[in-house]
């Protein structure tokens, strides 16, 4: 069994019916290894929720955290997750071979969002408001990596918990893929990025004040 990890601001009815990943759930509703765990109504942070499966005491072992605002692409999506957990210990759609210091994203050097060589970067995902959207490539997958974009991660749980891995919950929004993903390399965890077909409706925040405190606790935090 995979488990479909996610928060949304709908209602239960809502999410189902006008969200990106609700509707592709349903979509993939023949596939019976898939079940979805959705927070609802949701206020708290992306790490509260995350967290609350990791430890909980079902015994599915893979768990795929994912935006609310993202279609799922492709109907193969459970092979996909198997086959990307055979070879690393955290899988993504997107990702950077390497990490710099002070860094303010998986694929950005700097508060300007100067995007990263992409010799660096690896995985593609599609953006739209619609499923099956315009692809941006950033380069060959599968990959080993030090960074993943939080839009998508799958792991398995067994793997987290033996090793001592979960999300920090003061990055509620915002850097909590950043801080995930050097915790887990900090573990010896393998990361990178696998090919499965996504399309996001967003491209992020990189103004808010949330995202300049989250920034801050994470330089904070790592130091570098």
């Amino acid at each position: 069994m995979i488990e479909i990890v996610s928060a949304t601001r709908f209602s239960e009815s809502d999410f189902w019916s006008q969200t990106a990943l609700g509707a592709s759930l349903r979509r993939l509703a023949h596939d019976t290894r898939l079940v979805a765990r959705i927070a609802y109504a949701n206020r708290r942070g992306l790490p509260e929720i995350y967290n609350a499966r990791i430890f909980a005491p079902e015994q599915a072992d893979v768990l795929v955290f994912i935006h609310d605002d993202v279609w799922i692409d492709d109907y193969f999506l459970a092979d996909r997750v198997i086959e990307g957990l055979r070879t690393f210990d955290v899988i993504g759609v997107a990702g950077n071979r390497r990490r710099v210091p002070r860094q303010p994203g998986w694929a950005i050097l700097d508060a300007q969002r100067t995007l990263d060589d992409r010799a660096n970067l690896t995985g593609g995902i599609a953006h739209s408001k619609h499923p099956f959207g315009v692809v941006i490539y950033f380069g060959a997958t599968p990959d080993e990596c030090e960074l993943l974009d939080g839009v998508f991660l799958a792991a398995r749980r067994s793997t987290l918990v033996a090793n001592q891995v979960a999300f920090d919950p003061r990055f509620d929004f915002d850097f909590y893929d950043m801080d995930f993903s050097r915790s887990a390399r900090s573990r010896g965890l393998r990361l990178g990025t696998w090919p499965i077909g996504l399309t996001h409706q967003s491209m992020g925040d990189f103004r808010s004040e949330r995202w300049n405190d989250n920034y801050r606790f994470y330089v904070e935090k790592w130091k570098d």
